[in-house]
């Protein structure tokens, strides 16, 4: 049986939990909205449904690092701890909303993105002006209300924690939301400059786009505030670094097989909206490198045509398929995660912390969602 995030994130209700701290942000914010404006109820609206069906997979790894560092159950901080997940939650929401801008994508999650929806809400009341630019605009204030709402949750429970605490976990917040922003810097970037012609050079600015935007706040740093959030020690932080961060690498890199392979009804995305998008992928970049001449010009013909009929998607994921590409990163995924999990065993953690840790990172690189 293929594993799912489910069963581990829900171990001591943890998504509960958090969903509940989630509502609770929502309820708090509605009334704040409304008395700035009538027409504000809408904003607490979106980010609500974009806080909805997420997999809470930072939040898990945050709590259940925690209690491999010593945290318990029933200690008076494991509210707290799981607030900080609440924040990571918040945060992620934020950058989705201003990635799903960039890429301009039309789906999250199975449903229509947020400047898509802004977008139809003005063209359906009439209103003056570009409807996509309004839509644009409306989500990137969205995700900015969102990173204003982890920043605000991240500091309520923080308030709980002794003083000592409190520097070392703002740390490795602050450096995870700039990471977070530069690597978006550079997987834009990646997008416009000439590729295809040095898949190696391809390769390795598509895994530090990973390592910046997905792997470190993904799975290294959730790590890292469970572990500073339960007073760990500088040696003690590097060494659930080297569990998450080549973790977190593979956890991306089954998000780009399934961007391409996919299932649609599990993923919540159209598939090839990767393909669509143009995504300079490690996938991409190893069948530029082990193609043939005729599967190499169509990659470079179609990859980053925005309205690419299913076709042709069919089409392009067939030919990457066949240079071999998808083992290559399935082998990588192998590589990376026997390297993360060596790490994991060789650290001295406390059960059931320790066990939870790994069947979540089995559960976040075998998923097929």
């Amino acid at each position: 049986m293929i594993p799912t995030l489910n069963a581990p994130v829900d171990v001591e209700d943890v998504r509960r939990r958090v969903d509940a701290l989630l509502a609770e942000h929502i309820a708090e914010q509605r009334p704040v909205l409304a008395c700035l404006g009538v027409d504000s109820a809408v904003l607490a609206d979106a980010v609500a449904e974009m806080l909805s069906g997420g997999k809470r997979l930072r939040a898990a790894f945050c709590y259940w690092s925690w209690r491999a560092h010593g945290g318990r159950p029933d200690s008076p901080l494991a509210g707290a701890v799981l607030r900080v997940g609440a924040a990571l939650e918040l945060f992620q929401a934020a950058a989705l909303f201003h990635d799903d801008v960039m890429d301009d994508s039309d789906t999250r999650r199975g449903h229509r993105t947020a400047h898509r929806t802004f977008e139809a809400l003005h063209q359906r009341s009439g209103w003056t002006g570009d409807s996509r630019r309004f839509g644009e605009a409306a989500a990137i204030l969205l995700g900015d209300l969102a990173l204003v709402a982890s920043d605000a949750e991240f500091n309520r429970a923080l308030a709980e924690f002794p003083a000592e605490v409190g520097p070392v976990a703002r740390r490795i917040f602050d450096r995870m939301r700039t990471e977070v922003t530069v690597g978006q810097y550079l997987d834009m970037l990646a997008q416009v400059l000439p590729w295809g012609m040095d898949p190696v050079a391809d390769e390795a600015r598509a895994r530090e786009v990973i390592r910046a935007k997905s792997a470190r706040y993904s799975v290294e740093h959730p790590l890292g505030l469970g572990a500073a959030l339960a007073g760990a020690d500088a040696d003690t932080l590097a060494s659930s670094s080297a569990f998450g961060l080549p973790l977190g690498e593979a956890f991306q890199l089954r998000d780009d097989l399934l961007g391409v392979f996919g299932d649609p009804a599990t993923t919540g995305k159209p598939a090839g909206d990767d393909l669509r998008e143009g995504k300079r992928t490690v996938l991409v970049a190893r069948a530029m490198a082990a193609g043939d001449e005729a599967q190499r010009a169509l990659l470079r013909e179609r990859l980053g045509i925005r309205d690419l009929a299913d076709d042709d998607v069919a089409t392009v994921a067939a030919a990457i398929a066949a240079t071999g590409a998808p083992d290559e990163v399935e082998t990588l995924i192998a590589e990376l995660s026997s390297r993360a999990f060596t790490a994991l065993a060789a650290a001295t953690l406390d059960e059931p912390g320790a066990e939870m840790l790994a069947r979540l990172g089995h559960a976040a690189i075998d998923r097929r969602a």
